[in-house]
Protein backbone atom coordinates (compact mmCIF):
# COMPACT_ATOMS: atom_id res chain seq x y z
CA UNK A 1 0.00 0.00 0.00
CA UNK A 2 0.96 3.40 -0.61
CA UNK A 3 -0.27 6.86 0.70
CA UNK A 4 0.93 10.04 0.02
CA UNK A 5 -0.66 13.46 -0.51
CA UNK A 6 0.68 17.13 -0.88
CA UNK A 7 2.95 18.37 2.01
CA UNK A 8 1.08 21.07 3.37
CA UNK A 9 -2.32 18.99 3.53
CA UNK A 10 -1.37 15.92 4.91
CA UNK A 11 0.86 14.11 6.89
CA UNK A 12 1.68 10.52 7.96
CA UNK A 13 2.14 9.28 11.08
CA UNK A 14 2.90 5.69 10.87
CA UNK A 15 4.76 3.30 8.62
CA UNK A 16 2.25 2.99 5.92
CA UNK A 17 3.90 2.32 3.20
CA UNK A 18 4.91 -1.29 4.57
CA UNK A 19 0.82 -1.82 4.60
CA UNK A 20 -0.39 -4.02 1.86
CA UNK A 21 -4.38 -4.91 1.94
CA UNK A 22 -7.73 -5.36 0.39
CA UNK A 23 -10.06 -3.33 2.27
CA UNK A 24 -9.20 0.42 3.75
CA UNK A 25 -11.86 0.96 6.54
CA UNK A 26 -10.94 4.52 6.86
CA UNK A 27 -12.24 7.03 10.04
CA UNK A 28 -12.54 10.51 9.11
CA UNK A 29 -12.05 11.97 12.53
CA UNK A 30 -12.82 16.09 13.35
CA UNK A 31 -13.00 16.72 17.73
CA UNK A 32 -14.77 12.99 18.32
CA UNK A 33 -11.66 12.04 20.69
CA UNK A 34 -13.68 10.53 23.42
CA UNK A 35 -15.38 8.62 20.47
CA UNK A 36 -12.06 7.15 19.14
CA UNK A 37 -11.35 5.82 22.62
CA UNK A 38 -14.39 4.17 22.92
CA UNK A 39 -14.95 2.10 19.38
CA UNK A 40 -11.60 2.42 17.53
CA UNK A 41 -10.34 -0.40 19.95
CA UNK A 42 -13.42 -2.71 18.34
CA UNK A 43 -12.95 -1.66 15.19
CA UNK A 44 -9.33 -2.93 15.25
CA UNK A 45 -9.66 -6.18 16.13
CA UNK A 46 -12.64 -6.59 14.39
CA UNK A 47 -10.68 -6.48 11.24
CA UNK A 48 -7.60 -9.12 12.81
CA UNK A 49 -6.44 -11.64 10.46
CA UNK A 50 -8.21 -10.14 7.59
CA UNK A 51 -6.65 -8.69 4.35
CA UNK A 52 -7.82 -4.98 6.02
CA UNK A 53 -6.64 -2.15 7.71
CA UNK A 54 -7.98 0.77 9.50
CA UNK A 55 -7.27 4.15 8.74
CA UNK A 56 -7.25 7.57 10.84
CA UNK A 57 -7.33 10.66 8.76
CA UNK A 58 -7.87 13.70 10.86
CA UNK A 59 -9.84 16.82 9.84
CA UNK A 60 -7.13 19.14 11.86
CA UNK A 61 -8.72 18.44 15.33
CA UNK A 62 -7.91 20.71 18.65
CA UNK A 63 -9.60 17.97 21.21
CA UNK A 64 -6.66 15.79 21.83
CA UNK A 65 -7.62 13.12 19.03
CA UNK A 66 -4.41 12.69 17.68
CA UNK A 67 -2.51 12.69 20.70
CA UNK A 68 -4.92 10.04 21.67
CA UNK A 69 -4.07 8.17 18.60
CA UNK A 70 -0.57 8.38 18.99
CA UNK A 71 -0.59 7.01 22.49
CA UNK A 72 -3.28 4.66 22.34
CA UNK A 73 -2.62 3.38 18.79
CA UNK A 74 0.62 3.83 17.39
CA UNK A 75 0.68 1.14 15.09
CA UNK A 76 -2.13 2.24 13.55
CA UNK A 77 -2.24 4.69 10.30
CA UNK A 78 -2.80 8.07 10.87
CA UNK A 79 -3.24 11.05 8.35
CA UNK A 80 -2.91 14.49 9.76
CA UNK A 81 -4.25 17.31 7.77
CA UNK A 82 -4.05 20.99 8.36
CA UNK A 83 -7.49 22.18 8.32
CA UNK A 84 -10.85 21.10 8.53
CA UNK A 85 -12.20 19.64 5.29
CA UNK A 86 -15.65 18.48 5.70
CA UNK A 87 -16.68 15.10 5.31
CA UNK A 88 -16.27 15.74 0.98
CA UNK A 89 -12.79 17.09 1.27
CA UNK A 90 -11.04 14.92 3.79
CA UNK A 91 -12.30 11.79 2.36
CA UNK A 92 -11.29 12.90 -1.27
CA UNK A 93 -7.92 13.37 -0.19
CA UNK A 94 -7.42 10.80 2.36
CA UNK A 95 -8.47 8.02 -0.27
CA UNK A 96 -6.55 9.72 -2.79
CA UNK A 97 -3.57 8.40 -1.59
CA UNK A 98 -4.48 4.86 -0.39
CA UNK A 99 -4.05 1.82 -2.19
CA UNK A 100 -6.46 -0.81 -1.97
CA UNK A 101 -8.95 -2.52 -3.79
CA UNK A 102 -12.13 -1.39 -1.43
CA UNK A 103 -12.47 1.23 0.49
CA UNK A 104 -15.00 1.71 3.55
CA UNK A 105 -15.91 5.15 5.14
CA UNK A 106 -16.96 4.38 8.55
CA UNK A 107 -17.53 6.94 11.26
CA UNK A 108 -16.24 7.34 14.73
CA UNK A 109 -19.14 7.21 16.23
CA UNK A 110 -20.10 3.39 15.16
CA UNK A 111 -20.12 0.29 16.97
CA UNK A 112 -19.03 -2.81 15.09
CA UNK A 113 -18.83 -6.31 15.98
CA UNK A 114 -17.12 -9.45 15.00
CA UNK A 115 -17.63 -10.69 11.13
CA UNK A 116 -19.26 -7.25 10.54
CA UNK A 117 -16.63 -6.56 7.60
CA UNK A 118 -16.93 -10.17 5.83
CA UNK A 119 -20.22 -10.16 4.35
CA UNK A 120 -19.78 -6.98 2.69
CA UNK A 121 -16.33 -7.68 1.59
CA UNK A 122 -17.89 -11.28 0.03
CA UNK A 123 -21.09 -9.54 -1.32
CA UNK A 124 -18.94 -6.91 -3.45
CA UNK A 125 -16.61 -9.90 -4.28
CA UNK A 126 -19.56 -12.07 -6.16
CA UNK A 127 -21.45 -8.92 -6.80
CA UNK A 128 -19.24 -7.68 -9.61
CA UNK A 129 -22.21 -5.20 -10.78
CA UNK A 130 -22.19 -4.15 -7.54
CA UNK A 131 -20.64 -0.24 -7.27
CA UNK A 132 -21.05 0.31 -3.29
CA UNK A 133 -22.84 -1.88 -0.66
CA UNK A 134 -23.58 -1.14 3.27
CA UNK A 135 -24.76 -2.91 6.60
CA UNK A 136 -27.61 -2.14 8.06
CA UNK A 137 -28.04 0.68 10.40
CA UNK A 138 -29.04 0.33 13.70
CA UNK A 139 -28.65 2.82 16.79
CA UNK A 140 -26.20 2.58 18.97
CA UNK A 141 -29.12 4.03 22.01
CA UNK A 142 -31.57 1.64 21.14
CA UNK A 143 -29.72 -1.47 19.68
CA UNK A 144 -33.04 -2.99 17.97
CA UNK A 145 -33.72 -0.07 16.13
CA UNK A 146 -32.67 1.21 12.98
CA UNK A 147 -30.50 4.58 12.91
CA UNK A 148 -31.63 7.62 11.50
CA UNK A 149 -29.44 7.95 8.69
CA UNK A 150 -29.55 4.87 7.00
CA UNK A 151 -31.27 2.00 8.74
CA UNK A 152 -31.59 -0.28 6.17
CA UNK A 153 -30.93 1.90 2.81
CA UNK A 154 -32.17 5.02 1.31
CA UNK A 155 -34.85 5.98 -1.29
CA UNK A 156 -35.91 9.72 -1.97
CA UNK A 157 -39.29 10.54 -2.85
CA UNK A 158 -40.54 12.23 -6.09
CA UNK A 159 -39.65 15.88 -5.00
CA UNK A 160 -36.14 14.75 -4.08
CA UNK A 161 -36.58 14.42 -0.08
CA UNK A 162 -34.28 11.42 1.27
CA UNK A 163 -36.08 8.65 3.46
CA UNK A 164 -35.02 4.71 4.71
CA UNK A 165 -36.59 1.77 4.97
CA UNK A 166 -36.84 1.59 8.58
CA UNK A 167 -36.69 5.50 8.87
CA UNK A 168 -39.28 8.09 7.58
CA UNK A 169 -38.83 11.82 9.06
CA UNK A 170 -38.06 11.39 12.92
CA UNK A 171 -39.66 7.80 13.27
CA UNK A 172 -37.71 4.36 13.15
CA UNK A 173 -38.88 1.13 13.13
CA UNK A 174 -38.03 -1.69 15.45
CA UNK A 175 -35.75 -4.23 13.42
CA UNK A 176 -38.11 -7.31 13.56
CA UNK A 177 -36.63 -9.19 9.97
CA UNK A 178 -39.19 -6.97 7.50
CA UNK A 179 -35.35 -6.05 5.69
CA UNK A 180 -33.42 -9.19 5.89
CA UNK A 181 -33.17 -9.60 2.18
CA UNK A 182 -30.47 -7.97 -0.11
CA UNK A 183 -32.11 -5.09 -1.45
CA UNK A 184 -31.00 -2.75 -4.38
CA UNK A 185 -31.56 0.89 -2.76
CA UNK A 186 -31.31 3.99 -4.08
CA UNK A 187 -28.15 5.01 -1.20
CA UNK A 188 -26.38 3.64 1.62
CA UNK A 189 -25.41 6.22 4.53
CA UNK A 190 -21.93 7.13 4.64
CA UNK A 191 -21.75 6.25 8.15
CA UNK A 192 -20.54 3.16 6.65
CA UNK A 193 -20.39 2.31 3.02
CA UNK A 194 -18.34 -0.15 1.34
CA UNK A 195 -17.00 1.06 -2.26
CA UNK A 196 -14.68 -0.27 -5.34
CA UNK A 197 -11.55 2.31 -5.07
CA UNK A 198 -11.49 1.40 -8.67
CA UNK A 199 -15.12 3.54 -8.90
CA UNK A 200 -14.53 5.73 -6.19
CA UNK A 201 -11.86 6.92 -8.44
CA UNK A 202 -14.08 7.12 -11.44
CA UNK A 203 -16.72 8.80 -10.16
CA UNK A 204 -14.04 11.78 -8.58
CA UNK A 205 -15.24 10.66 -5.28
CA UNK A 206 -17.29 13.11 -3.12
CA UNK A 207 -18.67 16.26 -4.45
CA UNK A 208 -16.52 19.00 -2.69
CA UNK A 209 -18.95 21.39 -2.94
CA UNK A 210 -21.12 19.53 -0.15
CA UNK A 211 -18.62 19.68 2.27
CA UNK A 212 -20.94 17.34 3.98
CA UNK A 213 -24.34 16.00 4.68
CA UNK A 214 -26.04 14.15 1.09
CA UNK A 215 -22.90 14.09 -0.63
CA UNK A 216 -23.10 10.11 -0.15
CA UNK A 217 -26.45 10.57 -1.46
CA UNK A 218 -25.32 12.16 -5.23
CA UNK A 219 -22.04 9.81 -4.45
CA UNK A 220 -24.53 6.83 -5.52
CA UNK A 221 -27.00 8.65 -7.43
CA UNK A 222 -23.85 9.13 -9.69
CA UNK A 223 -23.03 5.13 -9.66
CA UNK A 224 -26.43 4.05 -10.76
CA UNK A 225 -26.42 6.61 -13.38
CA UNK A 226 -22.87 5.07 -14.45
CA UNK A 227 -24.73 2.00 -14.20
CA UNK A 228 -23.77 0.30 -10.94
CA UNK A 229 -25.97 -1.16 -8.22
CA UNK A 230 -25.69 0.01 -4.67
CA UNK A 231 -27.05 -2.50 -2.61
CA UNK A 232 -27.89 -3.51 1.83
CA UNK A 233 -26.24 -6.36 2.81
CA UNK A 234 -27.98 -7.45 6.14
CA UNK A 235 -25.99 -10.05 7.29
CA UNK A 236 -23.74 -6.93 8.35
CA UNK A 237 -25.23 -4.84 10.81
CA UNK A 238 -23.29 -1.99 12.82
CA UNK A 239 -24.35 0.77 15.71
CA UNK A 240 -24.52 4.05 14.84
CA UNK A 241 -24.98 7.08 17.53
CA UNK A 242 -25.38 9.58 15.15
CA UNK A 243 -24.83 13.58 15.49
CA UNK A 244 -21.83 13.47 16.71
CA UNK A 245 -20.39 16.09 14.97
CA UNK A 246 -23.39 18.20 14.23
CA UNK A 247 -26.39 17.93 16.05
CA UNK A 248 -30.04 17.46 14.50
CA UNK A 249 -31.07 21.33 15.80
CA UNK A 250 -27.96 23.13 14.33
CA UNK A 251 -28.56 25.78 11.94
CA UNK A 252 -25.65 24.86 10.06
CA UNK A 253 -26.73 21.38 9.49
CA UNK A 254 -29.96 22.72 8.18
CA UNK A 255 -28.71 24.90 5.77
CA UNK A 256 -26.08 22.22 4.67
CA UNK A 257 -29.18 19.84 4.29
CA UNK A 258 -31.46 22.27 2.12
CA UNK A 259 -28.16 23.62 -0.13
CA UNK A 260 -26.74 20.31 -0.99
CA UNK A 261 -30.42 18.57 -1.88
CA UNK A 262 -30.82 21.09 -4.02
CA UNK A 263 -27.30 20.56 -5.65
CA UNK A 264 -27.85 17.52 -5.82
CA UNK A 265 -31.35 17.53 -7.87
CA UNK A 266 -29.46 19.97 -10.38
CA UNK A 267 -26.68 17.89 -10.59
CA UNK A 268 -28.47 14.56 -11.03
CA UNK A 269 -31.86 14.63 -12.39
CA UNK A 270 -31.71 15.99 -15.87
CA UNK A 271 -29.92 12.64 -16.74
CA UNK A 272 -32.25 10.70 -14.80
CA UNK A 273 -35.28 11.92 -16.53
CA UNK A 274 -33.60 11.87 -19.85
CA UNK A 275 -32.85 8.12 -19.48
CA UNK A 276 -36.63 7.03 -18.79
CA UNK A 277 -37.05 9.62 -22.03
CA UNK A 278 -34.49 7.65 -23.82
CA UNK A 279 -35.83 3.86 -22.47
CA UNK A 280 -38.94 4.85 -23.55
CA UNK A 281 -38.24 5.43 -27.25
CA UNK A 282 -37.47 9.12 -27.33
CA UNK A 283 -34.60 10.24 -29.73
CA UNK A 284 -31.24 11.34 -27.57
CA UNK A 285 -31.55 14.94 -28.55
CA UNK A 286 -35.53 15.19 -27.59
CA UNK A 287 -35.01 13.02 -24.28
CA UNK A 288 -32.50 15.85 -23.37
CA UNK A 289 -34.55 18.86 -23.68
CA UNK A 290 -37.49 16.99 -22.29
CA UNK A 291 -35.43 16.22 -19.57
CA UNK A 292 -34.18 19.84 -18.64
CA UNK A 293 -37.45 21.01 -18.70
CA UNK A 294 -39.07 18.91 -16.57
CA UNK A 295 -35.65 18.67 -14.24
CA UNK A 296 -36.44 22.66 -13.46
CA UNK A 297 -40.12 22.28 -13.13
CA UNK A 298 -39.37 19.91 -9.83
CA UNK A 299 -36.54 22.06 -8.43
CA UNK A 300 -38.49 25.13 -8.97
CA UNK A 301 -41.35 23.55 -7.05
CA UNK A 302 -39.08 21.93 -4.21
CA UNK A 303 -37.90 25.40 -3.82
CA UNK A 304 -41.05 26.88 -3.47
CA UNK A 305 -41.61 23.94 -0.89
CA UNK A 306 -38.19 24.85 0.94
CA UNK A 307 -39.88 28.42 1.44
CA UNK A 308 -42.88 27.43 3.05
CA UNK A 309 -40.82 25.21 5.42
CA UNK A 310 -39.09 28.69 6.25
CA UNK A 311 -42.35 30.33 6.37
CA UNK A 312 -43.26 27.86 9.07
CA UNK A 313 -39.90 28.36 10.91
CA UNK A 314 -40.93 31.94 10.92
CA UNK A 315 -44.38 31.44 12.61
CA UNK A 316 -42.34 28.99 15.04
CA UNK A 317 -39.99 32.07 16.04
CA UNK A 318 -36.67 30.14 14.79
CA UNK A 319 -35.32 32.55 13.25
CA UNK A 320 -31.84 30.88 12.84
CA UNK A 321 -33.53 28.44 10.46
CA UNK A 322 -35.08 30.67 8.18
CA UNK A 323 -31.94 32.68 7.73
CA UNK A 324 -30.49 28.63 7.25
CA UNK A 325 -33.05 28.16 4.20
CA UNK A 326 -32.87 31.53 2.74
CA UNK A 327 -28.98 31.33 2.52
CA UNK A 328 -28.72 27.71 1.32
CA UNK A 329 -30.88 28.51 -1.48
CA UNK A 330 -28.86 32.01 -2.11
CA UNK A 331 -25.90 29.39 -1.96
CA UNK A 332 -27.17 27.48 -3.88
CA UNK A 333 -28.01 29.39 -7.22
CA UNK A 334 -23.92 30.55 -6.87
CA UNK A 335 -22.80 26.63 -6.73
CA UNK A 336 -25.24 24.87 -8.94
CA UNK A 337 -23.75 23.09 -11.88
CA UNK A 338 -25.74 21.39 -14.75
CA UNK A 339 -25.27 19.16 -17.68
CA UNK A 340 -26.27 20.92 -20.90
CA UNK A 341 -28.88 19.38 -22.94
CA UNK A 342 -25.77 18.78 -25.53
CA UNK A 343 -24.00 16.81 -23.37
CA UNK A 344 -27.12 14.26 -22.20
CA UNK A 345 -27.72 13.67 -25.70
CA UNK A 346 -23.62 12.74 -25.96
CA UNK A 347 -24.09 10.96 -23.14
CA UNK A 348 -27.09 8.83 -24.18
CA UNK A 349 -26.33 8.54 -27.60
CA UNK A 350 -22.26 7.19 -26.66
CA UNK A 351 -22.88 5.28 -23.61
CA UNK A 352 -22.71 1.65 -24.69
CA UNK A 353 -25.58 -0.46 -23.59
CA UNK A 354 -27.01 2.57 -21.33
CA UNK A 355 -30.84 1.61 -22.03
CA UNK A 356 -29.90 -1.42 -19.58
CA UNK A 357 -29.06 1.23 -16.81
CA UNK A 358 -31.10 1.55 -14.19
CA UNK A 359 -31.83 4.41 -11.26
CA UNK A 360 -33.58 2.67 -8.14
CA UNK A 361 -35.48 3.48 -5.30
CA UNK A 362 -36.92 6.53 -6.67
CA UNK A 363 -40.63 6.83 -4.89
CA UNK A 364 -42.96 8.16 -6.90
CA UNK A 365 -45.22 9.90 -4.51
CA UNK A 366 -44.70 12.30 -2.06
CA UNK A 367 -43.11 10.96 1.66
CA UNK A 368 -44.35 13.26 3.09
CA UNK A 369 -47.43 13.23 2.12
CA UNK A 370 -47.57 9.58 3.19
CA UNK A 371 -46.28 10.31 6.16
CA UNK A 372 -48.95 12.76 7.19
CA UNK A 373 -51.94 10.50 5.83
CA UNK A 374 -50.70 6.80 6.99
CA UNK A 375 -48.46 8.25 10.28
CA UNK A 376 -46.34 5.39 11.69
CA UNK A 377 -48.51 2.87 9.09
CA UNK A 378 -46.20 3.86 5.99
CA UNK A 379 -43.44 1.34 7.06
CA UNK A 380 -46.06 -1.35 6.17
CA UNK A 381 -46.93 0.73 2.94
CA UNK A 382 -42.28 0.95 1.96
CA UNK A 383 -42.27 -2.63 2.94
CA UNK A 384 -45.08 -4.19 0.77
CA UNK A 385 -43.31 -1.63 -2.22
CA UNK A 386 -39.82 -3.15 -1.62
Amino acid sequence: MAMAAAADMVKVTADADAIKMKTAVVILNWNTRDLLERYLPLLIRSVEGRDAQVIVADNASTDGSVELLQQKFPDTPVLLFDRNYGFTGGYNKALAGIDAEYFVLINSDIEVQEGWLDPLTEWMDHHPDCGACAPKLHSALEKDRFEYAGAAGGCIDRFGYPFCRGRVMKWTEKDEGQYDQAKEVFWASGACLMTRSSLWKEMGGLDDRFFAHMEEIDLCWRMQLAGWKIDIVPQSTVWHIGGATLPQNSPWKLYLNYRNNLLMLCSNLSRTFALENYKRGMTAADAAKAAKKKTWRLIFTRMCMDGLSGICYLLMLKPKYLKAVWDAHKDFRHLRSEYSAEEIEAWLAGTPGIKDFKVKGIYGKSILWQALIRGKKVFKHITELS
